[in-house]
């Protein structure tokens, strides 16, 4: 049976990381699960937390008054959930709901900010791979939309 440390070191959002890094990192990790349809947070709650998604797929979703609520992504095995703890003032900017069951690590928020604060190599680091998911959660939204609406016909203007 893996170690903490090992799951979470093969995790693709740490792999790579200098091992010294990622050591420091497992003080703050735990395994969760979640069962299909129970929510791993809510919008507008206190971001707490960070998932590294070892099995399972996770919906990111948007309330929507009067509506059901609109999935605008779903995120699987390897996958990142949870990137708004980073970003004051730290609170979940959707919904995220299990589809499956779902077995994940959970990375205290609290825990890590202190951690890259206390070490500004390792904040970089860390920085350095939350941006490309953030970056890559911002297209995969712009072509949702575009799904949705349709591109635009002919010169706006």
């Amino acid at each position: 049976m893996k170690s903490i440390a090992q799951i979470v070191c093969e995790h693709p959002f740490f792999e790579g990381l200098d091992t010294e890094f990622c050591d420091l990192m497992c003080g703050c990790a735990r395994n969760v699960r979640f069962n299909a349809g129970e929510y791993l947070f809510h919008q507008g709650d206190d971001a707490d937390y960070l998932y590294l998604v070892r099995h399972g797929q996770v919906a990111l979703e948007l309330a929507v008054p009067g509506k059901a609520p609109v999935r605008f992504q779903t995120l699987h095995d390897g996958d990142v959930v949870g990137i708004s703890w980073i970003l004051p003032p730290y609170h979940w900017a959707c919904d995220a709901r299990a589809i499956g069951l779902t077995r994940a690590i959970a990375m205290d928020a609290h825990c890590l900010r202190n951690k890259c604060d206390q070490d500004p190599a390792l904040g970089y680091a860390v920085l350095n791979r939350l941006l490309p998911i953030l970056a890559g959660r911002l297209h995969a939204t712009q072509m949702q939309i575009l799904d949705v609406y349709g591109a635009p016909e002919g010169p706006a203007g």
